[in-house]
């Protein structure tokens, strides 16, 4: 049996960007078999907001065979990898960072001998998450060392730095230790936690002074205990670091061997008036618990508008506004805001293009107007649940609208409520108009990421904020003009000199405020920075040049989402380069882990995982052993008998299943893919007549509508006949013949009263069996199954009852207790960050043998898939088969 180490740090980062804090998390060690972890350390190096950090863990194995040990780390999306390596007996296995190509090479190369395991990559709400494992000797001492690096961001005025502690055991030797250089010199420095009791209170240890700050967090073995002789450990909660700096100025200039960091957060500012529109998508998927959290949301936003103007604007298949222009925030109008907030509910398709342009026009024609204040900051907040589908639902038509029609005024904020958005349309569409996209997750706590997102643009204090640095004496510089200056936030420049020996700097800084223009120009020079820096222990001296290549490459990943052609090629070969130079795993780059050679150790690569791949991740606990499917057939989806969906997650050898209760003559939408154009819809048909001692009715498939647009091809089958519809075009077939049909792009196979096998060029392929009962059956009649193969060549965005599974998807099953029937146990499944209550038992996989099928275990979810399936399963009813 596996024996799993597993340490988790877990860096959270908040749904909008800006914010400032680095998170490690800390959690689920287990030990096994005689597997100890006796050390644990997090090292956290602070040099003006730049974060350098080091994870290292310890164990040994106590048993008398090799055992295999687990090493779980999860990051904020914002970090970059830096280094890893193993060292087990005194023997070094390091990560090598290459070109993702190259190190895919290799590892296909290594796979066809049979050495390697899969990718090492996940990425879950707010983390990524990098796992490698290791088999060692009885005796053996390995210690795992992972390094990342960030740059923190401001948020409300500080720095956070929150740590998630629970190693659910005692570890001998157990510290966090963070210290902070600030040549700025600190003004205020805190730490607490969750789960600190009295006697835990006195052993953090809190010190700062002028420029420096330390936290330390060592708990002894007895310290740990939650009672004096109990092996449980208190460490079991949240642990988060605050800090701030001094700003005698609006600014601070850095120079340190060729390069500068210029930090701007001027305070004191009068608050700038905005406008904010608010464009809510009201279409039938937001039903339930997320229109009721988006109310909840808004209801709170309006008790913090103030002076403001604003408006509302719903789009469902129509779209609809509360006031025909934008209004000011008075008593009286907030009041009617509220009443209207209570009334909106859910309606029709997405309109998404008709909704963001009417916000727009809205928008524009208030200023022409002058109805709002000629100093003022625009805002437009989208929120939608879903993908375009009635209107123009072309997303490059949209972006190209919205883009033409803002001209660079306003930021437009994109924010995508839970799995079904096309997640990249929205970021590319936010990022051209100077905004961000922001993934809202379907939580308990959804409607306090909206109101949490709306906090952090609620303040602007500037306008059109450019930082101007002479031409002639800098070379790669970063952004450096900004749509809005928020209160609490800051924005930080870089760049390189082009003459590495230059020590002085002019910055030219504009902007505009609430009630003039900011203008000033100011100085820094490298003997003052030297000043500021005497005290250098905590400085990791080619800090500024490691902040400047962090922000570059961010930067240049964020603009190639947007380009096209030979731009994103320019794009992503700088951000290769320096992604290489400065060994960061980022998304171009790949790193590669070796293993001893022994105990079929496999070596395996750590990928950056981007956002619009994301799909919801909790922590990987397998089922017992008992409960595995070991000698599973090749992995796929389907769903057929009254209708059961299965869902296979190779990575846990296991599947997950479901039925949907729906009334005969119900058209479900299975799969939709909007890239390759492919679709899949099924119509429910009823047994013969309705049977009167069941309390759900069986209903079966009786037609499925297969559809290329891109091919301008129809597939209809019924257990009756196979009709194809190539343009005008009909050929039909019946399920006695035996066929096999070759064209452009298309390939079917008739296995004669048995299934039928179809290809549409180098995307998936589908199984449909045929189920035929008999005739004189006085409830059922013939129907059929639907299986999917190769459904990872369907792009990322598909969705559907059964594409929506073609992504990656985990879960973690606990508390397994006897169900009703005794042969099949009751769990508790997190997945997709819901708490569901499942049912271990079987599905009959129909492929091979129509007649009798081979049994599947599967986790059942009930209630129509409720928790697992995106929305509620009335979200994916459709009008008509094509």
């Amino acid at each position: 049996m596996e024996n799993h180490l597993l340490l988790c740090i877990f860096l959270l980062i908040p749904a909008f960007a800006s914010s400032d804090f680095l998170v490690a998390h800390v959690r689920n060690i287990k030990v096994v078999n005689g597997i100890e972890i006796y050390s644990m350390k997090i090292d956290s190096k602070i040099t003006s907001r730049f974060a350098h950090n080091v994870i290292t863990s310890r164990a040994v194995n106590r048993g008398n065979v090799h055992k295999e040990v687990f090493f779980d780390v999860e990051l904020p999306k914002t970090a970059f990898i830096t280094n890893f390596s193993m060292t087990i007996d005194g023997v070094t296995y390091p990560g090598t960072i290459k070109e993702k190509e190259v190190a895919k090479k290799q590892y296909e190369k290594a796979v066809s001998k049979g050495q390697t395991a899969g990718l090492v990559k996940a990425s879950g709400r707010k983390t990524e998450k990098f796992t490698v494992s290791v088999n060692i000797e009885a005796a053996s001492k390995v210690t795992f060392e992972l390094t990342y690096e960030e740059l923190l961001k401001r948020q409300f005025g500080k720095y956070e730095m929150f740590i998630k502690v629970k190693p659910k055991q005692l570890v001998k030797d157990f510290e966090i230790e963070v210290n902070i250089f600030e040549p700025q010199g600190i003004t205020e420095l805190e730490a607490e936690g969750t789960f600190i009791t009295n006697d835990l209170q006195n052993i953090i240890k809190k010190t700062f002074s002028d420029k420096k700050g330390h936290i330390s967090f060592k708990p002894t073995l007895d310290q740990q205990r939650t009672c004096a002789n109990c092996s449980q450990s208190v460490l079991d909660g949240d642990f988060t670091v605050r800090y701030d700096v001094k700003r005698t100025a609006p600014d601070d200039l850095q120079i340190v061997n060729g390069y500068f960091v210029h930090f701007f957060a001027p305070t004191n500012l009068p608050k700038l008036p905005k406008n904010v529109i608010f464009v809510i998508d009201i279409s039938g998927s937001m039903s339930g618990r997320g229109i009721e959290q988006t109310r909840e949301a808004l209801l709170k936003i309006l008790d913090d508008i103030k002076d403001d103007f604003f408006n509302f604007i719903l789009f469902g298949s129509e779209v609809q506004t509360w006031k025909e222009t934008l209004i000011k925030a008075t008593p009286e109008n907030l009041d009617e805001a509220r009443k209207f907030v209570r009334g909106i509910d859910t309606a029709g398709m997405t309109n998404l293009h008709g909704g963001i342009m009417r916000g727009i026009d809205m928008l524009n024609a208030a200023h022409e107007r002058n109805l709002v204040p000629k100093r003022s900051a625009s805002i437009i907040i989208m929120l939608t649940d879903g993908q375009p589908n009635v209107g123009i639902s072309n997303t490059q038509d949209i972006q190209e609208h919205v883009k033409k029609a803002i001209e660079g005024k306003y930021p437009l904020y994109n924010l995508g409520f839970g799995y079904g958005v096309d997640y990249s349309f929205l970021e590319k569409m936010a990022l051209e108009n100077k905004g961000l996209a922001r993934r809202i997750y379907p939580d308990s706590d959804a409607a306090l990421q909206l109101q949490g997102f709306y906090d952090e643009v609620s303040n602007p204090m500037l306008t059109d904020i450019e930082l101007n640095y002479p031409e002639n004496e800098i070379l790669d510089l970063t952004k450096n003009n900004f749509k809005h200056f928020y209160d609490g936030s800051e924005i930080v420049v870089a760049g390189r000199f082009i003459d590495n020996n230059q020590n002085h700097l002019t910055v030219d800084v504009r902007g505009e405020g609430a009630n003039d223009a900011l203008s000033y120009t100011t100085q820094q020079d490298a003997q003052q920075t030297d000043k500021a820096f005497q005290e250098q222990e905590y400085i990791f001296g080619d800090y500024i040049e490691r902040l400047w290549a962090y922000l570059t490459i961010e930067q240049l990943l964020e603009k190639r989402i947007a380009a096209t052609g030979e731009e994103k090629e320019n794009l992503t070969a700088k951000a290769l380069d320096l992604s290489l130079k400065y060994k960061f795993v980022t998304p171009l780059t790949s790193m590669v882990v070796t293993k001893p050679e022994d105990y079929n150790n496999q070596d395996g690569i750590a990928d950056k995982p981007i956002e619009a791949e994301a799909q919801a991740v909790t922590g990987v606990t397998l089922a017992p052993q008992s409960y595995l499917y070991t000698s599973h057939p090749t992995w796929y989806t389907s769903v057929d008998g009254d209708p059961h969906f299965i869902i296979s997650v190779p990575q846990k050898e296991d599947a997950i299943c479901f039925n949907i209760n729906e009334n005969p003559g119900a058209i479900l939408n299975l799969i939709n893919d909007p890239v390759t154009g492919i679709t899949v819809n099924g119509e429910l048909i009823g047994d013969k007549r309705a049977n009167s001692d069941a309390k759900i009715q069986n209903t079966y498939f009786g037609k499925l509508g297969i559809a290329n647009k891109h091919l301008d091809l129809k597939l209809t089958v019924t257990p009756e006949k196979i009709t194809i519809q190539n343009g005008n075009e009909k050929t039909g077939f019946t399920w006695l013949d035996s066929v096999t049909l070759q064209q452009e792009g298309l390939t079917l196979i008739i296995n004669r009263k048995k299934n039928l096998v179809l290809s549409m060029g180098s995307s998936a392929s589908f199984v449909i069996v045929l189920h035929q009962v008999w005739k004189k059956h006085p409830l059922h009649q013939d129907f059929l199954g639907l299986y999917t193969l190769e459904s990872d060549k369907l792009s990322e965005q598909t969705h559907g009852l059964l594409g929506q599974f073609f992504h990656p998807i985990d879960f973690t099953i606990l508390e397994i207790h006897p169900g009703s029937d005794p042969k099949k146990p009751d769990a508790t499944m997190i997945v997709k960050n819901n708490e569901l209550t499942v049912t271990r038992g079987w599905q009959k996989d129909y492929r091979r043998d129509p007649k009798h099928g081979v049994d599947i275990p599967c986790w059942f979810v009930h209630n129509n898939g409720a928790g697992l399936i995106d929305g509620v399963h009335t979200d994916y009813i459709v009008s008509s088969l094509f």
